[in-house]
């Protein structure tokens, strides 16, 4: 509350009657360093999606079903209001402006952490309501002590042995994209997108191998926008040998105002402050980054080290299995430090450089949470009954992993096994499709919700997203979903398959396997058929399943995935450690 009052008496000062705060940065990123975390810092929320909106007595925060668990807790005695997405009957945030704001009053945002779509929206509300939008200021600047620093650390290359093509290629195949679209100049705001186009990663943002950054492409230059203490002397080189100059990142705003002809963004991901930099003269195309659907359909070598380094990531699964098997009851483990004993593990494997994101380890009623976070307060310590989710994943040179196991610890009640072999279920009907091209993931997304819904049970999420490369684990455009996702699955594009169950005060159950898009059968009559070749390799509980409630099929499905995952893994693997992964994939 006092984060909020300190708002408040901002906000007057600067003449603002409401104010948006939502979680993203200057590059509408998912994930955003610890300075643009100003949305946790004033609601005491602290999940990674959701938009905040302060009045002069009241606040509001939207986010989806991820969070509604978690959000009702950290909300409590706050005085701010759970808005939960789409729930009928529960307005958007742009319902919520459109019925509220009055007549002359003032809305305001920081126009950098606000994308041009979402400002056009506000913008014609505003209009029609005849109130003002002021977008230059951030008043988090001005209220929020102590706020944390932005990184300085230093940028480095991902070498072509690992990316499959040098940056010149790939700066190449966007100028032929903008020649079909007869545009002459090209923002790119997005971090993984530049840190693909340029081959370069960063530190700036956990868990995500990028820099903060801008980029301008043009017919004849390449241009890089970034604090120039992150680029040593050998980076600078290797860039600029590749035709990248390199510029402050200040520079774009003065850059984008000087573009003179047509000029191509992506409007969910350009944010306010540029857009209305843009010459009012100046054609704009309007279309998803060129860059996003270029690097969801993987190279060939991308394809071969993310195989390695899915291997590598299922040894370090199967090292942490047999030490949570043999040591929950005997000694004490929590949450807390099975999630850093996994990431021990891991640490061991080659190429490794940290966790793709923070584990997820809720047990029993904590896994409800679809996006939990153990801390010192809520750490549970594990007994031999009961279920661990754990979602994690790893960053390697040659590859990003995410992987959910839920681990059965000791007896489970009728209602566990019979919603952890639904979830089965479902992630099998899943991997096992076989679908015409032209398909996309929202055609598919009702596969894994099958087995579920005849029971009258769904989840309030996604069932799988794209999954970058040495990049951030969660990339379009590739999704499953129920709505909103018209992107056409390709070959050479990697995409999680996770169905769940999270039943509040109760358990939380989650499968998850990364697939790659593959051709299957080409037919003069019907058309080409594609399917998906599951690259993770790690068991499933079988102490979990109920095996009666699977058809033929689906045994044979689990049989030969266990088959696989014993085959990849075992070389790797000591006596004792074959001797269970023998056992947790043997024949059902």
């Amino acid at each position: 509350m006092n984060n909020i009052i300190k708002l408040r008496e901002t906000m007057d000062k600067n003449k603002i009657n409401h104010y948006i705060i939502p979680s993203s940065d200057p590059h509408q990123s998912e994930y955003v360093a610890d300075y643009y975390k100003g949305r946790a810092h004033i609601s005491g929320f602290t999940g990674s999606a959701g938009t905040l909106l302060v009045s002069k007595e009241t606040a509001r925060l939207w986010t989806d079903g991820r969070y509604f668990i978690q959000a009702n807790n950290e909300l409590k005695d706050s005085g701010i209001d759970l808005m939960k997405m789409r729930i009928p009957g529960v307005l958007t945030l742009d319902q919520w402006v459109n019925e509220n704001i009055k007549s002359g009053e003032v809305l305001g945002f920081d126009g950098r952490v606000i994308s041009a779509n979402q400002y056009k929206d506000l913008l014609k509300i505003s209009e029609e309501n005849n109130f003002k939008i002021e977008i230059s200021k951030d008043l988090l600047e001005e209220c929020w002590d102590n706020r944390p620093t932005l990184s300085k650390e230093e940028i480095f290359t991902h070498e072509v042995k690992f990316a499959g093509k040098s940056s010149s290629e790939k700066i190449n195949e966007v100028r032929c994209e903008m020649t079909k679209d007869e545009v002459k100049n090209y923002i790119i705001t997005s971090l993984d997108d530049i840190a693909w186009l340029f081959n370069i990663r960063g530190n700036d943002i956990s868990f995500n191998p990028v820099a903060l950054t801008y980029a301008l492409i043009t017919d004849e230059k390449a241009t890089l926008y970034i604090d120039m203490d992150k680029v040593d002397d050998e980076t600078l080189k290797i860039l600029n040998n590749e035709g990248i100059e390199v510029s402050d990142y200040k520079n774009i705003e003065n850059a984008v105002e000087n573009i003179k002809e047509s000029v191509c963004i992506d409007p969910q991901k350009v944010n306010a402050k540029l857009y209305s930099l843009i010459n009012k003269e100046v054609k704009i195309i309007e279309k998803l980054n060129i860059t996003t659907t270029l690097k969801a359909i993987k190279n060939q070598v991308e394809i071969a080290n993310t195989e390695n380094s899915q291997v590598r990531d299922g040894v370090a699964m199967v090292k942490f299995i047999k030490w949570l098997k043999e040591n929950v009851g005997k000694e004490e483990v929590s949450e807390m430090s099975a999630s850093d004993e996994l990431l021990g593990f891991r640490a061991e494997g080659q190429n490794f450089k940290g966790a793709s994101f923070g584990t997820i380890a809720g047990y029993k009623e904590h896994a409800a949470m679809m996006h939990y976070s153990a801390t010192e307060e809520s750490d549970y310590k594990l007994k031999p009954e009961g279920m661990l989710l754990v979602d994690s994943g790893g960053q390697y040179y040659d590859g990003t992993t995410d992987i959910t196991r839920t681990f059965v610890l000791g007896n489970l009640t009728e209602e566990e096994k019979r919603d952890f072999t639904l979830v089965l279920k479902g992630h099998i009907a899943l991997s096992t499709a076989k679908f015409l091209k032209g398909t996309t993931g929202m055609n598919l997304d009702i596969l894994a919700r099958r087995p579920l819904w005849q029971y009258g049970m769904d989840y309030k999420c996604g069932t799988g997203h794209g999954v970058g490369y040495f990049l951030n684990v969660h990339e379009g455009p590739q999704g499953f979903r129920q709505e909103g996702n018209t992107t056409v699955l390709e070959p050479g594009m990697i995409i999680t398959n996770e169905p769940g169950v999270y039943k509040e005060g109760k358990h939380g159950i989650r499968i998850e396997n990364t697939l790659l898009v593959v051709k299957d059968i080409i037919s003069e009559e019907f058309g080409e058929f594609y399917k998906f070749q599951t690259i993770s390799y790690c068991p499933i509980d079988l102490n979990g399943v109920v095996v009666k409630m699977l058809s033929v099929e689906e045994k044979e499905w689990l049989n030969n995935y266990h088959e696989t995952v014993f085959n990849k893994l075992s070389p790797f693997l000591n006596k004792e450690e074959v001797n269970l992964l023998k056992e947790e994939t043997r024949n059902i």
